[in-house]
């Protein structure tokens, strides 16, 4: 063959595809030209050495791109005179991949601090291989034009690089330089601009003002972050203060921080890391990773009643000027919002929002176009999990499979995320959060118009949650009647099934598994709240096989804030009316008339649903303990009880009932019994916590046994918030591999709710094609 027209598609955009293919065919003396199109990157080229070329494309790529597909068919055009690059060429209703945003290269940041180089010190070098993308795209073709630096001209020698293939700033829309590119400066919370210079100079006062304990608001890539010097107590403490709102009334959460290091040796000086977590630590999406606490220089505000710090690297040319030659080592580096709200991406929505809390703002003239938060991941024996997926992994596609008609997929209530198809591909939109106002409400809006526009996506079917009061849900029903979507394509699916089948489509299973669901809740068929479920589910359907037995919410939502409430549940469910004989150890820590209330309405069912729900087992574990009574923020007491947990040889589990019905039901009575009899005992909270986890493991285990017995099923997929617990985790996967089962974890999407998306898009599929 020696003329083709090939037609690439996958991540070949804003990566330096075009520079190389360009290069590629000078090396195999080809002639032609390559172009952008809305679907991924067209060549005609001909010559002798086509074959070679064509084999190269994939062998040889350049390192941020991902090709999907590669299709070859005959040349249109002939008679080229050498090969050249061509306008981009946009097709209407066709996609092509976005790269999210990618730390700044190794090139790049040798730039930054070379005296010599006309970037030196300029806050926002960036070249093919790295810099924003996502954050600033309006539209495909992936061009500067359709870019939030469309405003910024190019000077003389930027258009030159921008414009020679050989150079690796060869259409880096972002490209910059002093000269013609965003500037950054320092302003007071009125809005004033501190007189400090430009660019560095505005830096090194920030870095001033931050050595003084001040907070400071930073615009960065996809958003602000409010920043502090994490080793001065009275400065993260004020930032707690200021930022922090809980669930208590009157009180600051004591929801962890994210802290930026300058250095992995910085690092470790207050963390432990090992090898697997550097990798992450230093990966190019450079999240937020969760490392084991150690000897610590960090202000005690930081990350209280946790056994984890969040610790991420420098990502952008700002941060690495921020620590640049300033004295830090590391600063508390936490979402530019208040709790519940969207992060601030605008300078003026940061001047209104921001001000209350910063003392200084350092910002910038680059417009963020996607809002997107650091993502979180943990390494669990080496596996690396996305418990919160935003920058650096968004809108990276997770592909399904096979050709899918385009679907909405709303999410959940809670840590929201959604997700639409498109080809074969699912696209999972960046974390949201918790859709419980109207200014999530919005960010969630704003975030599914732009992903429909940047993916030329129409979904004709929507799926849901089936809790008809879901904000998520009601938006989707609201979407489906405005874009004409019949009834029959508004798909309706059930949270814990959406857990498994999420797990389900990450990594392809087709057959049926053995889903562990465990989280806080979701509303299940029989109307109650469950959250300890093993299912027997495929993509399209599922059946209930057993769950932790029934109890009583007390409050319902209060008895999530309050976890006292759950133990109190627990301790009744268990003894009865001598409950309180029994635990006096806990009881004694009550009001005894708000006790009478919450046992009464256990008693009698008054506003207390019943529920299944793991996670408010291990909230009522926490409160029988004494660890937690009340939370500042979700999960908290579960936190902090799998914190204290000591794991040793020889440690034996609480006996714990399996009821033989259908569904079978893992009754929890025991294990509340012998926790209330070590308590009495003078057993240490720490070696309770122990042996309540691998209690849970083992009831998991032997559940999943029994239903392999009756099934044959040897697969098991584990999702919910409740999985996001390491020790939880890890002991209840060596039980199942030991025992034979084939395990299947979250890894790409959270197991917690941001994953839920994923699975009801699987789910609806599933239920398209078959027409069920």
């Amino acid at each position: 063959m020696d003329k083709a027209r090939i037609h690439i598609t996958g991540i070949v955009q804003g990566v330096g595809f075009r520079p190389f293919v360009y290069n590629l065919a000078a090396t195999h003396d080809l002639k032609g030209y390559c172009l952008n199109d809305s679907e991924g990157v067209v060549i005609e080229a001909e010559g002798a050495h086509l074959d070679e070329f064509i084999r190269d494309l994939t062998l040889k790529a350049p390192p941020l791109s991902k090709i999907e597909t590669i299709t070859v068919t005959g040349s249109i055009e002939r008679g080229f005179n050498g090969f050249t690059i061509r306008e981009s060429v946009a097709v209407s209703g066709k996609s092509v991949l976005v790269s999210p945003d990618i730390s700044i290269c190794e090139d790049c940041s040798r730039e930054l601090f070379d005296p010599a180089d006309r970037r030196h010190l300029y806050p926002f070098i960036n070249c093919t291989n790295c810099g924003p993308r996502y954050s600033i795209v309006k539209d495909i073709p992936y061009d500067r034009p359709r870019t939030t630096m469309a405003r910024f001209t190019l000077c003389p020698e930027c258009s030159d690089e921008y414009h020679d293939p050989s150079n690796r700033r060869f259409h880096a829309q972002p490209n910059a330089c002093k000269k013609c590119g965003p500037k950054v400066w320092l302003s007071n919370r009125d809005g004033s601009e501190i007189d400090a210079g430009e660019n560095f100079s505005a830096i090194k006062e920030g870095q001033r003002l931050l050595k003084e304990g001040r907070i400071l608001a930073i615009k960065g890539l996809g958003g602000f972050h409010l920043a502090c010097d994490a080793s001065n107590d009275d400065a993260v403490k004020r930032l707690r203060e200021k930022k922090r709102r809980s669930f208590i009334k009157g009180g600051a959460s004591n929801k962890p921080f994210a802290v930026m290091s300058r250095d992995i040796e910085s690092i470790r000086s207050f963390a432990l890391i090992d090898s697997k977590e550097e990798e992450a630590l230093k990966d190019r999406t450079r999240p937020i990773v969760l490392l084991r606490k150690s000897a610590s220089t960090l202000s005690a505000h930081v990350a209280p009643g946790n056994s984890r710090y969040g610790v991420m690297l420098p990502y952008t040319p700002l941060h690495f000027l921020l620590f640049h030659d300033g004295g830090f080592k590391t600063l508390v580096m936490t979402s530019g919002n208040l709790s519940d709200e969207p992060i601030v991406i605008s300078n003026e929505e940061a001047l209104t929002r921001l001000s209350s809390i910063a003392d200084c703002m350092l910002l910038h003239d680059r417009d963020i176009y996607m809002r997107v938060d650091d993502s979180i991941v943990r390494v669990d024996n080496g596996v690396r999990r996305v418990l919160r997926r935003a920058r650096g992994f968004t809108p990276d596609a997770i592909p399904l499979g096979e050709e899918m008609d385009e679907i909405f997929a709303a999410g959940p209530l809670l840590k929201n995320t959604f997700t639409i198809t498109k080809g074969h591909n699912a696209i999972v939109g960046q974390h949201i959060g918790d859709l419980e106002n109207v200014d999530a409400l919005e960010f969630y809006k704003e975030t599914l118009r732009n992903l429909q526009n940047t993916f030329k996506a129409e979904p004709r079917a929507v799926a849901l949650d089936m809790h008809p009061d879901y904000m998520s849900s009601a938006f989707a029903r609201e979407y489906a009647e405005d874009h004409g979507i019949k009834i029959d394509r508004i798909i309706p699916v059930q949270h814990h099934h959406a857990h498994i089948a999420s797990v389900m489509a990450e990594h392809g299973i087709k057959d049926a598994v053995i889903g562990v669901a465990l989280d806080g809740t979701g509303l299940g068929t029989d109307g109650e709240v469950w959250g300890g479920e093993f299912l027997v589910s495929s993509r399209s359907s599922f059946t209930r096989s057993a769950h932790l037995s029934y109890v009583r919410l007390p409050g319902g939502d209060a008895a999530v804030r309050e976890p006292w409430r759950m133990a109190l549940s627990c301790l009744v469910a268990s003894f009865g009316e001598s409950a309180e004989k029994e635990a006096p150890f806990f009881f004694e820590r009550r009001e005894a008339k708000e006790a009478a209330i919450v046992k009464k309405m256990v008693g009698t069912g008054l506003n207390s649903p019943l529920t299944s729900s793991a996670g408010r087992l291990f909230d009522a574990v926490a409160s029988i303990i004494g660890l937690k009574d009340r939370i500042s923020f979700e999960a908290e007491a579960a936190i902090e009880l799998e914190s204290i947990a000591e794991i040793r040889e020889g440690l034996t589990p609480y006996p714990f009932g399996i009821k033989n019905c259908s569904p079978a039901i893992i009754e929890t009575a025991p294990i509340i019994k012998a926790i209330v009899d070590d308590m009495k005992g003078g057993v240490s909270k720490g070696e309770i916590s122990g042996r309540f986890h691998l209690t849970m493991a083992e009831a998991i285990a032997a559940v999943a046994k029994g239903i392999r017995g009756e099934t044959g099923i040897t697969k098991t997929a584990l999702s919910g918030g409740v999985f996001q617990n390491a020790t939880l985790l890890s002991l209840a996967l060596e039980r199942l591999e030991k025992a034979g089962f084939k395990c299947y974890t979250n890894e790409r999407v959270p197991a917690n709710d941001g994953g839920v998306s994923l699975g009801q898009a699987a789910i609806a599929w599933e239920k398209i094609k078959k027409g069920v």
